[in-house]
């Protein structure tokens, strides 16, 4: 059975504030869920910025398999972290090969 997705898309885009996004992340989400959330969207960042995966390895400490799924959502996925991303940071540098 394939699950519709919509109504938590409908939930996402309802959040009013910052503070909105933090309770319910708190309520749907463990602490290691949101800490992954949050390193992926941080390697995401580094990686938009053109950090290496060596910069990125020693100051977050994530693992070289993890850098790389992030690299390739970030620029081969389906546009989600180029979306916030292009609106959080002032320039888009070109990926790293």
């Amino acid at each position: 059975m394939e699950i519709d997705h919509r109504f938590l898309l409908q939930v996402l885009t309802s959040l009013a504030s910052e503070d909105e996004a933090a309770q319910l992340l708190d309520d749907l989400l463990t602490p290691r869920e949101i800490d992954d959330l949050h390193l992926r969207m941080d390697i995401a960042r580094r990686l938009y910025e053109g950090q290496t995966y060596e910069q990125i390895q020693l100051e977050t400490r994530a693992s070289s398999t993890t850098i790389s799924r992030v690299r390739r959502a970030l620029w081969r996925g389906a546009g989600g972290y180029h979306a916030v991303l292009s609106r959080l940071l002032p320039t888009r540098p070109t990926p790293r090969r």
